[in-house]
């Protein structure tokens, strides 16, 4: 393991510190293979209830992000933009640099026994992935659940990580007393596109086995169909076959979400697409030529069709706490995640 105080000397290596981070950031390489290419860069966050941006529609109006940047290094994800607002790339750099909120469980402790707080849904993996693979090295959730089912605090998570399932007493233990939702993000089922567009992450296949294994142990599960991939995943056949599957873990919904292409995801994702699949590249140009999102006569007929094959299998659309839109990307009022108040050495 490698690590070194920005603010000695620089950041090192001739690399300027993010403007953002303040000096005191400790940052670590672990000569791991699971981390090989990723850099932690370790904070102490000044807030980690974030309220949601009005324009999001939103059924939550708060989140908890234990980390930004996120080592699935989905080259779709939409989250990319915010490590702009640190002053990290958008691209390679959202994959392999993670900003960690060290003291995330405290602080979390320390904000839900205010009086001002007045035990508000939190969604958690909204943002990026709490559970992603720093999550292996830093166990935040263990302290970060047992803080919300200690104040009976509701929540909700999203994700695509087997790693929750390390935490299932907590959630089995907070939903005795709180309303829980969990909800696992399964877009399509191909192998080969798995791979190449989302190449970071569990296999579908794992990710429905969580959901299986979730709700065989009392805690309900929907799945976030997310994304379906115009040309790549769409096909009537496709969408059947994993609503089929969905459906065959025992998922309690499905929710379909088209993908969309916001500014930093957009560009990371249209390399991917050139490298990948050139030939589609003029269609995906016309089809997001107005926005980040796809047509709505296109979005419709994706939401027609997934319900249809849901309703076939038994299962609907999403409940309460399962996200039908992304929210838009958070900026740092949350600014404590990129301006550490303190040095800490884990």
């Amino acid at each position: 393991m490698r690590w070194q105080n920005l603010s000695q000397d620089g950041a090192g290596d001739g690399a300027a510190a993010p403007a953002l981070f303040g000096t005191d950031v400790v940052t670590r390489t672990f000569d791991t293979p699971e981390f090989a290419g990723i850099t932690f860069h370790e904070v102490r966050a000044r807030s980690i209830v974030n309220r949601v941006p009005g324009a999001s529609r939103m059924p939550f109006d708060w989140t908890v992000n234990p980390y930004r940047g996120c080592s699935h290094a989905c080259v779709y994800c939409f989250a990319r933009k915010t490590h702009s607002y640190l002053d990290l790339d958008t691209g390679q750099g959202f994959d392999s640099q993670i900003v960690v909120k060290v003291n995330a469980p405290d602080l979390l402790r320390r904000e839900l026994r205010s009086p001002r707080w007045h035990g508000d849904h939190i969604a958690m993996g909204t943002n990026v992935d709490c559970y992603q693979r720093a999550e292996g090295r830093y166990a935040l959730m263990p302290g970060i659940l047992s803080a919300l089912r200690d104040y009976a605090n509701p929540y909700s998570i999203l994700t695509k990580g087997t790693l929750i399932l390390r935490d299932l007493p907590l959630l089995q233990q907070s939903a005795e007393v709180t309303e829980v939702g969990v909800a696992v993000s399964v877009g399509f089922l191909d192998q080969g596109l798995w791979r190449t567009v989302e190449p970071g992450t569990p296999a579908p296949q794992r990710r429905l086995d969580v959901v299986r294994t979730l709700t065989d142990a009392g805690i309900q599960c929907g799945v976030l169909m997310a994304p379906v991939i115009p040309f790549l995943s769409d096909s009537p056949e496709q969408l059947e076959a994993t609503v089929q599957a969905i459906a065959a873990a025992g998922a309690t919904s499905v929710t379909p979400l088209v993908l969309h292409l916001r500014p930093g995801a957009r560009e990371w994702f249209m390399s991917w697409l050139g490298a990948h699949h050139p030939h589609l590249v003029r269609r995906y140009e016309r089809m997001y030529a107005y926005g980040a999102y796809a047509p709505k006569w296109y979005q419709r007929r994706i939401t027609r069709q997934v319900h249809e094959f849901a309703e076939a299998a038994g299962i609907g659309p999403s409940g309460r706490g399962v996200a039908r839109r992304l929210p838009e990307p958070e900026r740092p009022s949350d600014t404590a995640e990129a301006a550490p108040t303190q040095l800490t050495l884990l």
